[in-house]
């Protein structure tokens, strides 16, 4: 699940993906999503502090893309803004070299490799999934708008 700074800023990010040569400042950006502006700038200081986007200053000013959106993987932008794509401790099991000695009863095993394979393909998915990926489910989300065709990501 992503959390709601990362979702803010992936909108952010699309919105400069689908203009890639253009700046857009602060401003332009938080009234596209009717986020607040103090909460936005955080957020593309961040990006910006890890390389995700670059900034120039002034009227003409604004951000943009440091490099090509299929480029910029999901997983780069959850790292930026010090999100973890690694793998969250499987719920009721404690991963210290105590409970590692105790043996498992075969349904825990089964259901802790589950959940280990399940976070894997997470990692996965957010390593191979490019902001030019989600602007094209952008892009495919917008046709269909208001249309009776169902939509198709992926």
């Amino acid at each position: 699940m992503l959390s709601r700074q990362v979702h803010h800023a992936l909108k952010a990010l699309l919105l400069l993906a689908a203009e890639p040569h253009s700046w857009h400042s602060t401003h332009q950006l938080a009234t596209a999503q009717d986020l607040p502006e103090p909460m936005l700038e955080q957020l593309l200081l961040r990006l910006r502090r890890a390389g995700v986007l670059v900034a120039r200053r002034g009227r003409l000013g604004g951000y943009r893309l440091a490099r090509p959106a299929r480029e910029l993987s999901v997983a780069a932008v959850l790292a930026a803004l010090g999100e973890s794509a690694e793998p969250a401790a499987v719920s009721g099991f404690k991963a210290t070299a105590e409970s590692d000695a105790m043996p498992l009863a075969p349904a825990d095993q089964v259901t802790l490799a589950l959940a280990r394979r399940l976070e894997r393909a997470r990692q996965q998915a957010l390593a191979q999934s490019s902001l030019e990926d989600l602007l094209f489910d952008l892009r495919s989300a917008e046709a269909t708008s208001g249309s009776e065709a169902g939509l198709l990501l992926g």
